[in-house]
């Protein structure tokens, strides 16, 4: 005998988000951080879930606790991001000038400056090349809703599709946040990807989250596959970033603490 499926109607999806549901507490970090000591931490993060080429890539974060607002915090030329510690985090004006720190700054910074001139929503500009996005990159391929997570990218995805070199000067980031334009989520041509958020804790949380998903997409590249409704997207989205975004940081900065507590100093 076979049982039979009495259903009329399909119940109506969650609304997601902190509408839906929102913790009364949350386990802390267990330590108060400092605008340097959180991108510090943020590198270290971030060089753990296989985001970074060696050598490669920079954050920036708009330096709003400091005595110049337009300047940004930057990581120096020099130090892999798996070593980076706060007092190593350099303070650099809009013209690249440095400011605070003992080291010097690529001029590759371009890539950002001009995304933080103007967007208002990019507080935060992450660049590196990890290896699954870069893959996608060279394909002329976004990453695609294969999984639930990837809602955290609904409507944020952008592609450049012109490699134009290293971005080493005003007018070569000038051109490029103008092919970015109101994306949050981009991946270059033959180069890598960038991401933007309004906090770090935002934009740790979704650059990690990204290259998970470029190299599920890559996994299922050639294969029949299924993937997310695009109705069911926004509210899942809503629930990764409202409620997802602290549970990830703060977790990922505790198991960062434990194996580099140097990262604050």
């Amino acid at each position: 005998m076979t049982a039979t499926d009495t259903r009329t109607t399909t119940p109506a999806p969650v609304a997601g988000g902190a509408a839906e549901w929102s913790p009364a507490v949350m386990p802390p970090i267990g330590a108060d951080l400092t605008g340097r000591q959180k991108l510090a931490c943020a590198f270290g993060i971030l060089a753990r879930s296989g985001f970074t080429e060696n050598i490669a890539g920079h954050i920036t974060v708009r330096a709003e606790d400091s005595a110049d607002p337009e300047s940004l915090w930057i990581n120096p030329w020099g130090l892999w991001w798996e070593e980076i510690t706060a007092s190593d985090v350099c303070r650099v004006s809009p013209g690249g000038d440095v400011l605070e720190g003992r080291w010097d700054v690529t001029p590759a910074y371009h890539i950002h400056t001009e995304l933080h001139r103007r967007r208002p929503d990019a507080r935060v500009v992450v660049h590196n090349h990890p290896y699954h996005a870069t893959v996608l990159a060279a394909l002329g391929a976004l990453p695609e809703f294969v999984h639930q997570t990837g809602s955290m990218f609904d409507g944020d995805l952008a592609f450049v599709d012109e490699y134009t070199g290293e971005v080493a000067s005003p007018e070569l980031g000038a051109d490029l946040a103008e092919r970015i334009g109101d994306a949050s989520v981009v991946l270059l041509a033959n180069h890598g990807v960038i991401v933007t958020g309004a906090s770090v804790e935002e934009a740790v949380y979704r650059a990690a989250t990204l290259e998970r998903q470029c190299r599920l997409t890559c996994d299922v590249l050639g294969r029949d596959r299924t993937l997310v409704p695009p109705p069911l997207r926004r509210a899942m989205k809503a629930s990764l970033l409202e409620r997802g975004t602290d549970f990830f940081w703060n977790g990922a900065v505790r198991a960062l603490l434990r194996d580099r507590p140097e990262v604050l100093d």
